[in-house]
């Protein structure tokens, strides 16, 4: 499955715009991730982009989110499919492994606390963030405080100190900021 193919398929399955916008900045930190550790960016991409194509379905079933989107990915790279069901592990059971895995654990929660970073100051812009603004908010757990500090420390698992990965998932946001935007 290609990235054009994959979005139509996302396109499908997620009406809420605010979702759409949640798994187009997952992608994007996932393809800087892969870029920045040489790993293969396609295959990063689409796990990022696909993570969350079944979370309208599940409800409040948060036992099948990431088990339920097998469903719709026909033709999927197993390795992306097991790094989509790993992603909720505390719901799903099946354990992080790979790099990818990790991974997305940590960029699907980064990126909700780099855009409330974004909607806190006044321009309401991506390209206004600073990375020690990220630090300083990630310190304070109140703030953006569904946004998981534990799975963002997975970035550590894959040998990115947290500064760089806060750095590089700012990096990558600001260059979708007008897809978000922000």
């Amino acid at each position: 499955m290609n990235r054009n193919e994959a979005f139509r398929l996302v396109k499908q399955h997620i009406t809420k715009d605010n979702l759409i916008k949640h798994v187009l900045a997952v992608e994007a930190i996932m393809k800087s991730l892969a870029e920045h550790l040489g790993e293969d960016s396609d295959k990063w991409d689409l796990a990022g982009l696909l993570h969350d194509i079944d979370f309208e379905e599940i409800g409040d079933d948060y036992k099948q989110h990431g088990l339920k989107a097998v469903e719709y990915l026909n033709g999927v790279d197993d390795e992306i499919i097991h790094a989509i069901k790993s992603h909720n592990f505390e719901n799903t059971g099946v354990n992080p492994e790979s790099k990818m895995d990790k991974a997305l654990i940590a960029a699907d929660a980064v990126s909700g606390l780099v855009i409330a970073c974004a909607l806190m100051i006044p321009t309401k812009k991506l390209a206004d963030v600073k990375v020690e603004s990220i630090e300083s908010k990630f310190k304070k757990k109140d703030f953006a405080r569904n946004c998981s500090r534990e799975n963002m420390l997975y970035c550590e698992q894959i040998g990115i100190d947290k500064s760089k990965f806060f750095e590089i998932s700012l990096r990558a946001l600001q260059s979708i900021s007008k897809e978000l935007g922000l």
